[in-house]
């Protein structure tokens, strides 16, 4: 018997990936994750606990850095475990000596969640162990307790901690990345224009992966849905009946309400710190990487961010994952268009950190 296909509505003339299909209907309907955060939060934190993370070949230690009003902000330091230099490859021996390059990971979620437990970042981890580098994480104040500026100021404060720690850490400041998906793709591009204007710790690379980069995407009108006809009737029947969520759709209900509790009350034109689209001028920023999603309602706001980037004289690297919408990877992460995606960002990173490696590299 054929596998029955599950309807969807997407923009004009995209479709869902073929591989991405069956899981459509293992989607969740829509629900507010702020009508009450800390149980929101609470939920994602006993999803990650079903899991734990592989931290073979990779160690961490968490530090505290003094915030200028007295509180902590906390960051973990992932490492890879030295090698014995014993013949194998370029990258175990640079682990085994050297200095390292350093990413900064600054985790997604709308601002408010997606925080890892304590040594289980798995992107973190991954990065650490694949690249190879020193991975920094933060655990950045949360919206909308703490709304825009404190996420984004702890970002920067991470940043200017690590080159300030980077002889104890074992750190090359010449290569010092910063990463992250969806909200945390907006405070890489942050983080990038404030190192800018601050004369902070130059950065080598901005990777940014579903960039939530302008608040604008939030103007969207939010279309009617046949699976909203009957949504929280219980109708077996009816225009909705059987629809599974809608992935697009979803998305940009949780953008609107993420920017809404991100930005501070009364805020109608937010600064280029807060929406990095805002920024009027985007020369003299480091190379970038951008990736973006079919079906998700961020793609053309980071494409058109990408586009200025270029235009500025920024060199960008663009990937568009053909059929896939927003956080599709955590659905779906053992399908090919999943690994593939992943592995795209990583050899992107290895590349800007690791030049001399990158596939064509000429060497003096």
């Amino acid at each position: 018997m054929a596998e029955k296909k599950l309807p969807i509505t997407v923009p004009p003339g995209l479709a869902v990936h073929p591989e991405l299909v069956p899981y459509l209907g293992k989607l969740q309907p829509f629900s507010d994750p702020y009508e009450d955060i800390e149980a929101t939060r609470e939920r994602f934190r006993g999803l990650l606990a079903l899991r734990p993370a592989d931290r073979t070949g990779v160690s961490s230690e968490r530090y505290d850095i003094a915030r200028p009003d007295g509180s902590a902000l906390t960051v973990e330091v992932y490492r890879p475990e030295r090698v014995e230099e014993n013949g194998e490859d370029d990258e175990a021996r640079e682990v085994g000596e050297g200095l390292l390059p350093a990413v900064l990971h600054f985790h997604g979620g709308g601002y408010a969640i997606g925080r890892s437990l304590p040594g289980q970042d798995r992107s973190a981890i991954a990065l650490c162990r694949e690249l190879p580098a020193i991975v920094v994480t933060v655990e950045y104040r949360l919206a909308p307790e703490h709304r825009y500026p404190a996420g984004v100021e702890d970002c920067y404060l991470a940043l200017e901690w690590t080159a300030e720690q980077a002889n104890d850490l074992g750190i090359d400041t010449e290569r010092i990345a910063v990463t992250g998906n969806s909200a945390g793709g907006g405070l890489s591009a942050a983080v990038a224009l404030m190192a800018r204007d601050r004369g902070g710790p130059a950065l080598v690379y901005q990777s940014m992966c579903v960039p939530d980069v302008d608040d604008r995407a939030a103007e969207q009108p939010v279309p009617a849905m046949p699976e909203d006809e009957d949504a929280g009737a219980g109708a077996s029947s009816g225009p909705g009946a059987g629809t599974p969520p809608n992935p697009w759709l979803n998305s940009l209900r949780t953008v609107r309400l993420a920017w809404q509790h991100y930005l501070p009350e009364g805020t109608t034109v937010p600064d280029a710190y807060a929406s990095p689209a805002r920024a009027t001028d985007l020369s003299g920023l480091p190379p970038a990487y951008v990736m973006v999603c079919d079906l998700d309602p961020l793609r053309d706001t980071g494409l058109a961010y990408a586009r200025r980037l270029m235009d500025a004289g920024v060199p960008v690297t663009v990937h568009n994952v053909p059929g896939a919408w927003h956080g599709f990877e955590l659905h779906a992460p053992d399908t090919r268009l999943a690994r593939e995606t992943k592995a795209h960002w990583k050899g992107q990173l290895r590349s800007a950190l690791y030049p001399e490696r990158a596939e064509g590299a000429v060497v003096a």
